[in-house]
């Protein structure tokens, strides 16, 4: 079972589509060894170092929370079905009702083109709200999404990080 680390008024609200297999076991986001979330938040600024998936929880320091958008593990995102999306969407709105981040960022499109009901978005920022919150799409940072470079990904991480601080 993995735990979101969340509290009220957070600046960003990262959203993972669901926990793998390692994360859901160890009990700590992005715990995969191939998993770059860590690594690729430090490098776009979010965090003075590259925090240990042991310690996911320090993130809350900096203002940051975790959570996923669908709660069970899979060996890959893609396993999910459109039912499992949509039979999360409520908790989840919920969720963000209550917790009010100032942005979401879903890393990967599969969780907010089923929350949104959109049939295509682009990366990055989003126009419209969710649930009051203002809403940006990341690449996956996980080893299996090969479109990505580390560096791709640092760059679109680093636009978000760069609009924060406007």
């Amino acid at each position: 079972m993995l735990t979101d680390i969340i509290r009220k008024d957070l600046e960003v609200l990262f959203c993972g589509i669901n926990p793998g297999l390692k994360s859901a076991l160890d009990g700590h986001h992005f715990s995969g060894r191939n998993n770059r979330f860590w690594k690729v938040l430090h490098h776009a600024g979010f965090t003075p170092y590259e925090i240990d998936p042991v310690n996911d929880a320090t993130i809350l320091d900096s203002g940051y929370g975790l959570t996923t958008a669908v709660a069970r593990a899979t060996t890959r995102a893609d396993e999910l079905s459109k039912d499992e999306f949509q039979n999360s969407m409520e908790a989840f709105k919920s969720k963000m009702i209550y917790f009010r981040p100032k942005y979401i960022a879903f890393l990967g499109k599969a969780a907010y083109l089923a929350f949104s009901g959109k049939k295509q978005i682009s990366w990055g920022y989003q126009a419209e709200d969710f649930c009051g919150a203002k809403v940006w799409v990341l690449p996956n940072p996980s080893g299996l999404n090969r479109g990505f470079t580390l560096s791709d990904l640092i760059s679109c991480y680093k636009e978000l990080f760069q609009q924060l601080k406007l």
